[in-house]
């Protein structure tokens, strides 16, 4: 950073000549570009702006009128400050003129004492000068190194902004242009205060450069985006004026977001990531006090507090149309959609994206009175459609309810208890998956005996049930390669009509009967009596559960 008049008059080259501030004292944070003696009044001219000039006086006008002249032209192209040396033009003060002349244009002068030689002052200040700029290269080559491997990396928005508030020491915040907060650094500070009101605070700040800084709230703010599309602004909250190498890091950050954005066109949304992250936070207890949480969806525009809060999982399925699993990104985007359209505020982002337990989340937040069956009603059915036209533009077969399930949990009242609605959730959306009926979603009391047993699964005691009841027949088609265990789940999930079972198991009837008397002799279990077969079918239903993919 260049340094100020004040900094130039603590210069012992400088001291020397005991300087003497006589007008401007209230603008010596004035930067210092160059330094530059001068023996002539035409001199304002030949600079460009933040010189310290220098000069005898002996050049200078006597007229009152010309010697204002001279200063006005000096702050008119933005010299720094004019030192004058006594003894050669004026012995032992400077005229009443030029100081009130320095005064009317904020020009700093200072008056030299003593005789100085001035390449003294030229060379310690432009060392000073030259090692400031020196030192602004290395920082700009460091900014450069740390943002060119965060590209590299592919990091989140999320880890661009933590690394903008470390180099800056300030609050960060990324914002898009509806004014809501995509991910927030507040650098030891406070986040729910740094947060609290953002939209309306961030609406006030206007800038008509792409950088710039807003002296009222003290914002250093630059535009985010690339090919002309701009997305977003960052935002650093800074306590006064930044400095070149703020300037630098913000814009260097701010191309940095733009390249990640055109890089993962593919990827889940920044909306999508904000929102998953503030889920993820909250289900692994990341947030030491929930108000944080709370201001972080509030400036997502979502609020949690006073409102009944619902945890939903929409979990793909492998049963869908293309025989796969429905892309993850693209399934939220559509879930998103489904809850905007159906006006229901909720934070929906990806969880554990790339693991097995791969699923998108969903934190409702429902006012006091709204019915909650009827707008998970509205919300999967607008999903169902959304889906469909997304997997059509993509030129995948319709999606339908099979691609996916949607699961709810139980309402909760605080963000404390959001962990309990979502584990709920992700254990009703579980057994739902492998379910064949056609419903647009599943609470825990639409599971029945199947969502209980699903839920004791690893209870020892269910498994010892599973073991006694089942065993000898897990044993005996894992010896021989037999299907008697499949055989009597067909059987008993027919009702015990036994047309109905060979019909589905491919069997001749007559086979079916063989089958059955086999198994009555291997469990000696009496197959017409319907306490041992009501016994059997929980335990088949229990070994699904236990089985179940993790």
């Amino acid at each position: 950073m260049l340094p100020t008049l004040a900094d130039v008059l603590r210069l012992d080259a400088v001291r020397r000549g005991e300087p003497r501030v006589v007008a401007g004292a209230d603008r010596l944070d004035a930067r210092v570009r160059w330094v530059h003696s001068a023996e002539v009044t035409d001199i304002a001219h030949l600079l460009r702006g933040g010189e310290l000039v220098l000069t005898t006086g002996i050049a200078l006008p006597d007229e009152p009128g010309r010697l204002r002249r001279y200063v006005a032209e000096l702050s008119e192209v933005g010299a720094s400050g004019l030192i004058v040396e006594l003894g050669r033009k004026y012995a032992s003060a400077l005229p009443a003129a030029l100081i009130s002349a320095a005064e009317e244009y904020g020009l700093p002068l200072i008056a030299w004492a003593r005789e100085t030689p001035f390449i003294d002052v030229t060379e310690a200040v432009h060392a000073q000068i030259i090692d400031a700029q020196l030192a602004e290269l290395r920082a700009s080559e460091k900014l450069h190194e740390v943002f060119t491997q965060l590209s590299v990396d592919g990091a989140p928005p999320a880890d661009v902004i933590r690394q903008v508030a470390r180099l800056a020491g300030q609050p960060v915040i990324l914002e898009n242009l509806s004014h809501q907060v995509l991910a927030a650094d507040a650098a030891g500070a406070d986040p729910a205060e740094l947060l609290a009101g953002w939209e309306t605070h961030s609406r006030a700040v206007r800038t008509e450069e792409r950088t710039a800084y807003d002296e009222s709230s003290r914002w250093l703010v630059t535009v985010v985006g690339a090919r002309g599309e701009d997305w977003g602004r960052l935002i650093i909250a800074g306590t006064g004026p930044p400095s070149p190498r703020d300037v630098v890091l913000i814009e260097r950050a701010a191309t940095t977001l733009a390249l990640g954005r055109l890089l993962e066109q593919h990827a889940q949304s920044l909306e999508r990531q904000a929102h998953g992250s503030i889920i993820s936070g909250i289900l692994a207890h990341a947030y030491s006090d929930p108000q944080e949480a709370a201001a972080r969806a509030r400036a997502l525009g979502v609020p949690l507090t006073g409102r009944r809060l619902l945890g939903i999982v929409v979990l793909p399925c492998r049963t869908g149309t293309d025989g796969g699993l429905p892309p993850l990104s693209e399934l939220a985007d559509a879930t998103a959609a489904a809850c905007r359209d159906a006006g229901l505020a909720a934070l929906v982002g990806t969880l554990d994206e790339g693991s097995p337990q791969a699923r998108v989340g969903v934190l409702a937040s429902l006012p006091t009175r709204a019915e909650d069956e009827k707008l998970l009603g509205d919300v999967a059915r607008r999903l169902r459609a959304h889906h469909a036209v997304t997997s059509s533009a993509e030129g995948r077969p319709r999606g339908h309810a099979r691609d996916f399930v949607m699961a709810a949990g139980s309402i909760v009242e605080s963000i404390r208890d959001v962990r309990r609605s979502f584990l709920e959730a992700e254990q009703v959306a579980d057994v739902a998956a492998r379910r064949s009926d056609d419903r647009s979603f599943y609470r825990l009391p639409d599971l029945r005996l199947r969502g209980l047993l699903h839920l004791l699964r690893d209870d020892a005691r269910l498994q010892t049930f599973v073991e006694r009841e089942l065993g000898p027949l897990l044993t005996h088609d894992a010896a021989r390669g037999g299907d008697l265990v499949r055989v009597l789940a067909l059987y008993l999930d027919s009702g015990r009509n036994k047309a109905l079972a060979a019909q589905r198991a491919h069997l001749s009837r007559p086979a079916l009967y063989e089958r059955l008397r086999r198994i009555e002799r291997v469990l000696d279990a009496d197959l017409e009596d319907v306490e041992s077969c009501a016994s059997l079918h929980v335990a088949l239903l229990a070994l699904d559960s236990v089985r179940r993919e993790r």
